[in-house]
């Protein structure tokens, strides 16, 4: 996406006026929609998206045709995939987002005030939520069905690459919106491939309450930038791992590996492993031949160094810039520190406020890691992989934040709702 891309003309505001004019339209009606019309909703888009299979792969059989002629990495090409499975996973999440508890209009801290007045807070929708993301067509359901959910109106941009197929998906949700007696605005897919419309959407707050990028790095930079909108976001997943002196150093080692080797590429993945110096001679030698039998390129401080070279172990020199590096592969950075203070300076200089995890068999240490470590996600003895929203029990997620207002960490249905004030009140009047 190239700097012009993200400026819009007067046409493509003009497309985006249409869009959030609906938009804005259907989200006074979600803020008010029963829960029973949510889930009809999205119960009824699962049964639409199994009955139309056919039709879906046809429509995403046109855009792995043009990813090929464009000349796509397989890997790229596979992420646009609309395979058997994957249909039957999104299936499953929209059914799985119906029998959530429904957040909308529920009321907290409920406390009587002296004056009699009875003040407690409602947790409503946000009202239209922008969404922009790459690749996967089942974002587009994913996404929708969250914002259905929590009583939302959202305006959808794909990657162009899968536009047929997420106009094809966004179809059904309409279609089920309007079975359940919902306006079909509530879902709106923006239909035509110039990036200026990105520009357009992230520049209309008259439209829409927030936006939330769902991409590589250079997007989110880009649309945190010059968006006039509220956004909902994380730049890099710069995770670590810290293992202390008193860690169980066999629980250590599943730890480590795990956080790093069960997916390389997503978010939630460790990039920096950090070891107590008492315990870096017992426990290097065996995490790095785990790491070397599956192909995993070590770049390590000087100390690192010598031990592994000890017990014959190749691994290359760590470069400063190596502490402060989202690798999304099979690379990692190893490093000793002396005690808890340093790791945590280590975390605080080169981390990106994601997922960070101690692993200890010390109380107190423990509750200073997760007290004092600055991340959304901060964890005692498990693996960085857990920060998710189906593994943190929010049923899906539409991606991380790492932002400090609004929402922080794995952002489920609760995240894409806010709270207001309410009074409860028998005549009471203000008397001073």
């Amino acid at each position: 996406m190239n700097d012009r891309a993200l400026v819009p003309s007067s046409n493509e505001q003009a497309i985006i006026d249409a869009l959030g004019h609906r938009a804005k339209k259907a989200s006074s009606v979600m803020a008010g929609a029963s829960t029973a019309a949510k889930n009809k909703t999205l119960r009824m888009a699962a049964q639409l998206i199994q009955d139309q299979a056919t039709a879906l792969e046809k429509a995403n059989a046109l855009d792995l045709e043009r990813a090929a002629v464009a000349g796509l990495e397989d890997a790229a090409i596979d992420r646009l995939r609309l395979s058997p499975s994957v249909i039957e996973g999104m299936c499953k999440g929209l059914e799985q987002v119906a029998a959530l508890p429904d957040p909308v209009g529920s009321i907290s801290d409920l406390s009587r005030q002296p004056s009699g007045i009875q003040v407690g807070r409602m947790r409503v929708p946000l009202g239209v939520i922008g969404i922009i993301y790459e690749s996967r067509p089942n974002v587009t359901i994913d996404a929708a069905a969250l914002c259905i959910k929590s009583g939302n109106a959202t305006i959808l941009r794909g990657g162009s690459e899968a536009l047929h197929s997420n106009q094809a998906l966004a179809a059904c949700m309409r279609d089920a919106l309007v079975d359940a007696g919902l306006p079909a605005d509530a879902v709106q897919a923006i239909e035509q491939r110039d990036r200026a419309l990105v520009g357009a959407l992230i520049q209309s707050p008259q439209w829409v309450d927030v936006i939330v990028p769902r991409g590589g790095k250079s997007l989110v930079e880009r649309i945190s930038r010059e968006a006039k909108v509220p956004t909902i976001k994380h730049l890099d997943g710069i995770c670590h791992v810290f293992v202390d002196r008193d860690a169980d150093l066999a629980m250590a080692s599943r730890i480590a590996d795990n956080a790093k080797t069960q997916r390389y590429s997503p978010c939630n993945t460790m990039e920096t492993l950090l070891v107590d110096t008492p315990v870096a001679q017992a426990f290097l030698p065996v995490i790095a031949a785990i790491y070397r039998d599956k192909g995993v390129e070590m770049r390590v401080d000087d100390v690192v160094a010598n031990i592994l070279k000890t017990a014959g172990i190749p691994c290359l020199a760590a470069s400063e810039e190596d502490w402060s590096t989202e690798y999304l592969a099979a690379i990692i950075a190893i490093k000793t520190v002396d005690g808890i203070d340093e790791a945590i300076q280590h975390i605080h200089r080169y981390g990106s406020k994601h997922t960070d995890a101690i692993v200890t068999a010390h109380h107190g240490r423990a509750m200073r890691f997760i007290r004092e470590v600055d991340s959304a996600s901060v964890m005692i003895n498990a693996s960085t992989r857990f920060a998710d929203g189906f593994e943190f029990g929010l049923g899906a997620e539409i991606g991380i934040s790492t932002d400090k207002l609004h929402a922080r960490g794995p952002v489920g249905l609760e995240g894409l709702t806010s709270q207001k004030y309410v009074v409860f009140g028998q005549g009471e009047i203000r008397q001073s």
